[in-house]
């Protein structure tokens, strides 16, 4: 999806849906339009990006090879 924003030279300009974030994230856009309106970086309300949360368990759905070998090799001899 197009979403219309305005970058920090006035440039009105178009940009897919996925390239928001980073344009937030690198200051380069001072504006983006939603449905309810225009939305002003700094002091409008926005998401917050979720990508960069940190984690600080164990990573139960990482495949170790040495596990998935040892498990290969048990079922199939």
């Amino acid at each position: 999806m197009l979403i219309r924003i305005i970058r920090n030279n006035n440039q009105h300009d178009y940009v897919m849906d996925f390239m928001l974030d980073s344009l937030i994230d690198s200051k380069k856009i001072i504006k983006f339009k939603r449905s309810t309106g225009w939305v002003t970086i700094g002091i409008d309300p926005i998401r917050t990006n979720t990508h960069h949360s940190s984690f600080n368990g164990t990573d139960r759905r990482t495949v170790h090879s040495s596990t998935f070998v040892h498990h290969y090799l048990s079922s199939n001899p």
